[in-house]
């Protein structure tokens, strides 16, 4: 009997094979977060942000067909790129926007789609495919500044809030991106470097407070946390978008 319970409480807590295989890949990760290893070459670098953002772009399609159209659309409207059931944009890039806020917000006492997609997610027996939908699920969004290319590939930011110095795996930012440039992300790490979800919007001083003043209701809180605020990154997105902003942001395939 006392077996029988036991499967019976385990069949509770881990009902699907997604859930335990991000669950042991993030207990995986911690374990190795603290191991010193080399800083690999640029080529041993750009293979492996090729290879992990191949994977994250297949999680995020596959979470993207789970996505009802009326979800998207109602971010879209909150950011003022859809009236009624209509969308308007300059670019189709824009509509990234409002599936960024689809996808890794929802309201307080809602679950997220991509917390929802990892619950039911059924893929091979991978360490990296469930590296990543365990990084992806731990996104954050922030507004960072470059500071310098890394010595390897990509480039170090400055996270504005949080204070904190990242690694940074972007080709085209690498290659585009002048020092001091600030811009708002939101970037998860499945490795020693971060990536970022797909979204940069480039941003200025004026338009963070302008931000800051559409979302007074955040203004008492510290800004590592009010940042974590789905409102903060909508505000920015709506903003920038009004500014034309967005349009002068081109995105690109990864090689092959």
């Amino acid at each position: 009997m006392m077996l029988v319970a036991a499967l019976r409480h385990a069949r509770r807590c881990c009902r699907s094979v997604g859930v335990i295989m991000v669950a042991a890949i993030e207990l995986l990760a911690e374990s190795k977060a603290g191991q010193q290893r080399p800083t690999p070459d640029r080529a041993e670098a750009l293979a492996r942000y090729r290879h992990l953002r191949h994977i994250s772009q297949r999680h995020n399609s596959a979470a993207m067909r789970q996505l009802a159209r009326d979800t998207v659309l109602h971010h879209a409207r909150r950011l003022g790129l859809a009236e009624g059931k209509t969308f308007i944009v300059n670019t189709m890039d824009e509509l990234a926007l409002a599936a960024d806020l689809a996808m890794y917000t929802a309201p307080p006492g809602r679950s997220r789609a991509i917390d929802r997609y990892a619950r039911a997610a059924r893929f091979a027996a991978d360490y990296d495919e469930a590296l990543m939908l365990a990084a992806m699920c731990r996104a954050r969004f922030g507004v960072v500044s470059m500071k310098r290319r890394h010595p390897s590939a990509g480039v170090i930011v400055a996270d504005l809030a949080r204070k904190t110095e990242l690694w940074l795996m972007d080709e085209g930012l690498e290659a585009s991106l002048p020092d001091g440039a600030m811009f708002a992300t939101r970037y998860f790490a499945p490795d020693r470097f971060v990536m970022t979800a797909g979204i940069v919007v480039p941003v200025d001083i004026d338009l963070i407070a302008i931000a800051g003043k559409a979302t007074l209701q955040l203004g008492r809180r510290p800004l590592a946390e009010a940042i974590e605020d789905r409102r903060f990154a909508e505000a920015i997105y709506r903003i920038a978008i009004a500014d034309g902003v967005t349009e002068d942001v081109a995105y690109q395939d990864l090689p092959g």
